[in-house]
């Protein structure tokens, strides 16, 4: 395994918008304990929100795979 492959398969997680939403989350949290002065208000809506994008995103995924056209608008019925 070449390591420009190694590093593809690394960063293909980052495509997806839940992980890139969960890896910002995280590392606002992680600023607190690293000794970032951030207040407590400030991580609390980082969290909050994005737990929210998360749920929001995985909620959008399900009505899209429950959609018979893939999420797609269906044509006028006459």
């Amino acid at each position: 395994m070449t390591a420009s492959h190694l590093f593809r398969r690394m960063v293909a997680p980052l495509a997806s918008r839940k992980v890139r939403v969960a890896l910002a989350t995280v590392l606002a949290a992680f600023a607190v304990e690293w000794g970032f002065e951030v207040t407590e208000e400030l991580i609390l809506t980082v969290l909050g929100v994005g737990a929210a994008l998360i749920l929001g995103i995985a909620h959008e995924d399900a009505g899209r795979n429950a959609c018979p056209t893939g999420g797609q608008p269906s044509a006028p019925r006459q």
